[in-house]
């Protein structure tokens, strides 16, 4: 059985065109979602997938209705094949179910991997490279050198409102919090001559 699927992004977009194009392809049932393509819950496609069994193809009028990025497609299809079912893309007249359409997939595939390793590569030299410029990754701290010797002295010796001062710094008083556990009591019976942070 051919089963189609099926999707537009708005309410106000019309999938006639599609579900045509399905039908003139002999599709015996077509599942339709009005959702955006990153949108992870699809329902009709889920419903799609839960009614599908071995031997039948699952049919779209072009990739990007079934999946958004290259990874996301070689997941899905990929998935299908574990569970005996074909696929087929009319646009690009991709076919899994000749030895043409998958060998295709199989290029899709190494391309979406070889894609992945640049990129890791990419990624650690470029974390190397700002290593051996002192740099290290991760986000910048919340609170510089001064602002932490402000806080200390603020909190060491005034009343002003925890609140109010993170407000001042422009972070949350979690943040405050977390460079100085159990706050203004605990700098204060720690004893007021304690260094501030360096």
């Amino acid at each position: 059985m051919k089963v189609g699927y099926a999707r537009v992004s708005t309410r106000d977009q019309d999938p006639s065109l599609q579900t045509d194009a399905l039908r003139q392809a002999g599709c015996d049932r077509i599942y339709e979602d009005r959702a955006s393509g990153a949108q992870r819950n699809r329902p009709q496609l889920r419903e799609a997938l839960d009614y599908m069994r071995q031997g039948d193809v699952l049919v779209v009028w072009r990739l990007d209705r079934l999946a958004r990025s290259m990874r996301q497609l070689i997941t899905t299809v990929g998935d299908l094949e574990e569970r005996g079912i074909e696929f087929q893309s009319l646009t690009e007249s991709i076919d899994t179910t000749t030895p043409g359409g998958k060998l295709v997939f199989h290029v899709f595939g190494a391309v979406a991997e070889f894609e992945r390793s640049i990129m890791q590569e990419r990624t650690r030299a470029g974390l190397d490279a700002a290593r051996q410029r002192g740099r290290t990754g991760g986000r910048p701290p919340a609170l510089t050198d001064e602002q932490l010797a402000l806080a200390w002295t603020v909190l060491s010796h005034s009343d002003a409102p925890v609140r109010e001062l993170a407000k001042q710094l422009s972070v949350s008083p979690a943040t405050l919090y977390r460079h100085f556990p159990g706050g203004r009591t605990a700098l204060r019976e720690g004893g007021d001559d304690r260094d501030p942070p360096a």
